[in-house]
């Protein structure tokens, strides 16, 4: 099993960067990456077994939420391409924040198994790149 590893360095606390997890249903602090955020079902964003739907192709389902640890994970069910549920098995996304001096490390990672592993990583790790920068322009500082 492989996967991918991007991270960032924020210069807000962590309970203000954490805000912007707490809510799998909420992307808006990326617009510039998400432009839709589909609700699938009755559990909210704040709930293990929450579903969404990104960029109408991404289907995903948040599987870990500890705030105590400031960390998430998140299975892709469905997706574009390299991340398509017959190409990609077992895909687990996760976001650790952690206190860093007066800042945030916020580390987005993920595990898969994959015929063409190098394909995925090309593909998410550009995305996760992305989304990190989205962030620090939303919070940071």
């Amino acid at each position: 099993m492989t996967g991918c590893y991007n991270k960032i360095e924020l210069d807000e606390a962590i309970d203000k960067v954490w805000q912007r997890f707490t809510n799998f249903h909420d992307l808006s602090w990326a617009p510039e990456v998400v432009t839709s955020v589909e609700k699938v079902g009755d559990i909210e964003g704040d709930q293990v077994g929450a579903r969404r739907i990104l960029n109408d192709v991404f289907h995903e389902t948040l599987t870990e939420l500890n705030p105590q640890e400031y960390s998430l994970s998140y299975t892709i069910d469905d997706g574009p391409g390299p991340v398509a549920k017959d190409t990609v098995k077992n895909y687990v996304g996760n976001v650790k924040l952690s206190a860093n001096g007066d800042g945030t490390l916020v580390e987005w990672s993920s595990t898969f198994e994959s015929q063409d592993e190098k394909q995925v990583q090309d593909f998410c790790n550009p995305i996760y790149r992305s989304l990190l920068t989205a962030l620090k322009s939303n919070v940071d500082g």
